[in-house]
């Protein structure tokens, strides 16, 4: 039997076209296009797979399944799942019981073994008579792939506008497996950030007030898990996932968050277990160590062709952020201590335990690239220091360079101040807040001669840098996702254009070569021997049910110590892709 592409999967599972696969798939995909919905199999009962199917953390031989069940009672739930080689199920491969209850919110989850590699199977579940949507997974390659394909996204805010990346993404063939780099989620309280159109969309979330204990967690994520494009994502691609600060709280780090006042929401170690634990119900991610939920470190190998090692850069060993309002004085910066403080050797990211933990992977790689994939940006963006001190804006400060070019004698004295001062690091809450941590990093893959691609997210914009040493030498190069629905600098830095923005920022970093600082999206990163690309996809608006994709630019590396420097793939000049092939845009 053929089996359908991805893209004629999904449409089958939006838009429950599934009359080839039979009457009882066909009312799992009605399920999962409407969720909520009653079930044709079930005689009219309403479905208890309300937040659909999913599968994560693809090996080459087993892939995580995933579920969860409605109850109609609040006891212990037991049921079966099955594996088959095609959507009708005409032949299932494998096939076993679960059980669920309230002590994991009725999640299930099924570490499946004994596939084969490289290999497309639909999954499903069954609670007596009920059956769950149909899901579509894929096993890793072995030996020598000739192309891996990962689709990369990043801080999907449920307030803050529709999923339309996650429906896009899901229409994509050819993909093996989706990166989610964090902020899946987002604790705020109804009418906090980013939720100013909220209540006109019908997306405010539940429940209303942030997010602090296992039920408020178990809530959040049980809302964005009834979002349709979401579903369908998951129904279409494995998940590979970690988390970033809003799973747990905004700008965490190892003791605290800046969401976070202990005199009025409680202890903090106590809410970052309770949306940890949440995190391993709802996230179809296999916990490398049971006894320590925070270690989600973990690696997949693509063949010899690519190795993806997921980070934590957030949660276990995060040194607290610095502040630039803590060494300013009357206006001025000292310099000398805040230059002590960011450089002091000690200073920590990831931590000693996880920075070992990548050497002993990155040596036992032999894979052409080796993709880091975790939360923050990791290349150096230094900017003068009224731009980073938000003096000046972008444009204003390029005004004034030029004038001291053209005019250097008709500066004032404060415009000679901002012209001599320092350039500083543009966002402290990112690697560049911790430049000894980025150096061992680098330094790793330097030493080992390894072709390094960083993917980041949590800035909602996207971008492309090289990345290099404290001494120049080119290490590799990071390409970084547009959130999915959270705003991005064009809601901070509403004075200047985006396209002006954008432009200024290349000009005066010039490690960054992209950047685009106003639409949402995602991105492919597409690897094959003879290079690592990626592609950058926008949407036109997050804010309207109806809306257009288009590519943004294409930029690329090619192996080898003389080649760590990106190239351009084609002109970056966006070419619109309406949605024309029959899939309901929601």
């Amino acid at each position: 039997m053929q089996r359908p592409s991805r893209r004629q999967f999904i449409r089958n599972v939006t838009l429950g076209a599934a009359a080839a696969t039979g009457a009882l798939a066909l009312s799992s995909f009605q399920s999962l296009a409407n969720p909520g919905s009653t079930d044709a199999s079930t005689g009219g009962a309403a479905s208890p797979f309300r937040h659909g199917v999913a599968s994560g953390d693809p090996l080459s031989n087993r892939v995580i399944l995933w579920t969860r069940i409605t109850p109609e009672t609040a006891g212990t739930q037991t049921g079966m799942w099955e594996i088959a080689a095609d959507a009708g199920f005409r032949r299932i491969l494998h096939a076993g019981p679960f059980t669920t209850g309230p002590e994991r919110d009725f999640t299930v989850k099924v570490d499946a073994a004994g596939l084969a590699p490289d290999t497309v199977y639909f999954y499903r579940f069954h609670i007596g008579t009920r059956i769950s949507p149909v899901g579509r997974t894929r096993t890793l390659p072995v030996g020598r792939p000739t192309q891996v394909k990962l689709v990369v996204f990043s801080c999907s805010n449920y307030p803050a506008g529709y999923f339309h990346a996650y429906r896009e993404a899901a229409r994509l063939d050819g993909v093996h497996a989706a990166v989610h780099l964090g902020d899946y989620l987002y604790e705020y309280q109804r009418n906090g950030y980013a939720s100013e159109d909220a209540e006109a969309l019908g997306r405010e979330v539940d429940p209303p007030h942030e997010s602090l204990s296992l039920d408020d967690y178990r809530r959040r994520h049980a809302q964005y898990r009834s979002d349709p494009n979401l579903q369908a994502v998951h129904a279409a691609l494995p998940f590979i996932c970690v988390w970033d600060d809003h799973e747990v709280a905004n700008d965490a780090w190892r003791e605290g968050a800046d969401n976070h006042d202990p005199d009025t929401e409680g202890d903090y170690f106590a809410r970052r277990a309770a949306a940890v634990q949440a995190y391993h119900e709802w996230i179809p991610i296999r916990t490398p160590d049971p006894a320590d939920p925070l270690k989600i470190s973990r690696s997949f190998d693509f063949g010899d062709l690519l190795s993806l090692h997921m980070l934590d850069t957030r949660q276990i060993a995060r040194d607290k952020q610095l502040n630039y309002g803590d060494y300013l004085s009357e206006g001025k910066l000292d310099t000398a201590r805040f230059s002590r403080d960011l450089n002091d050797p000690a200073r920590q990211l990831i931590g000693e335990a996880q920075t070992a933990w990548l050497k002993d992977a990155l040596v036992r790689s032999d894979a052409r690239w080796q993709v880091l994939g975790q939360q923050v940006l990791m290349a150096r963006m230094d900017v003068p220091a009224p731009v980073a001190l938000d003096q000046l804006g972008i444009s204003e400060y390029l005004a004034l360079h030029d004038k001291a070019n053209l005019m250097p004698t008709a500066l004032s004295a404060d415009e000679q101040a901002h012209i001599a001062g320092p350039v500083l690091p543009n966002n402290l809450d990112a690697w560049d807040g911790y430049p000894s941590a980025r150096e061992t990093v680098l330094g790793l893959a330097r030493d080992l001669d390894k072709n390094l691609v960083v993917l980041a997210g949590d800035t909602h914009n996207a971008w492309a840098s090289n990345l290099a040493d404290a001494a120049g030498t080119a290490v590799g190069v990071e390409f970084a996702t547009a959130s999915v629905s959270s705003p991005g600098l064009e809601t901070y830095r509403t004075s200047e254009h985006p396209d002006a923005l954008a432009a200024g920022l290349v000009r005066l970093i010039d490690t960054l070569k992209f950047t685009d600082t106003s639409h949402r999206g995602f991105m492919v990163v597409t690897a094959t021997p003879d290079q690592c690309e990626a592609e950058w996809h926008f949407l036109t608006t997050v804010k309207q049910p109806d809306y257009r994709r288009f590519v943004g630019t294409r930029l690329r590396v090619l192996p080898g110590a003389g080649n760590r420097a990106l190239r351009p793939v084609e002109s970056a000049l966006a070419t619109l892709a309406p949605n024309t092939d029959g899939i309901a845009v929601l």
